[in-house]
């Protein structure tokens, strides 16, 4: 097998076994949320959420290839990035499933730029597409940030050893 640069890979890793170890590294849990150019509301759980740049400001996050909802958004041309609370584990699970009308009594409004924010969310930032790259069973979508805000600050969603939490600061540890 060949390596993503083309070169031969002598052993190949067991995805259960990538799943398993990266899973034991935390991740934060947003909502990628946009409206279509139909008018419809489009959203999706995500735990790969990432800055990248403070000049120009972009963020990334990797849906997979088999989303549904990402072609709702990628068609949208831009997203809101919404850091989910410790509290919004239904809104987590909501936006993961495959349910019709995800939004149905959800309580949103629209930002500048005209895509969804979650009320109660930690904080949301608002992007243009800037751009989209295939990366194996993914995608890598670049934003180019237009706004943000810290709208609630309560302690984020964690994702970690296949459960979900929060994080609790270590008062004695200091940096």
């Amino acid at each position: 097998m060949t390596d993503i640069l083309g070169e031969e890979r002598s052993e190949m890793i067991d995805p259960s076994r990538f799943r398993k170890v990266l899973g034991h590294y935390p991740t934060g849990v947003c909502a990628i949320t946009a409206v279509d150019p139909e008018g419809n509301i489009a959203g999706m759980a995500v735990g790969s959420f990432t800055s990248v740049s403070l000049n120009p400001p972009l963020v990334a996050f990797l849906p997979d290839r088999s989303s549904t909802s990402w072609p709702k958004i990628e068609r949208a041309g831009k997203f809101c990035v919404n850091v989910l609370s410790a509290k919004q584990l239904d809104v987590c699970r909501r936006l993961a499933s495959k349910a019709e009308n995800k939004f149905e009594g959800l309580d949103y409004y629209l930002s500048k730029n005209g895509s969804p924010i979650i009320k109660d969310v930690v904080a949301w930032i608002d992007c243009d597409l800037e751009r989209v790259d295939e990366a194996g069973d993914h995608y890598i979508v670049l934003g180019a940030v237009r706004d943000l805000q810290i709208e609630s600050g309560s302690g984020s969603l964690l994702f970690s050893h296949g459960e979900y939490g929060g994080f609790s600061p270590l008062s004695t540890c200091s940096i």
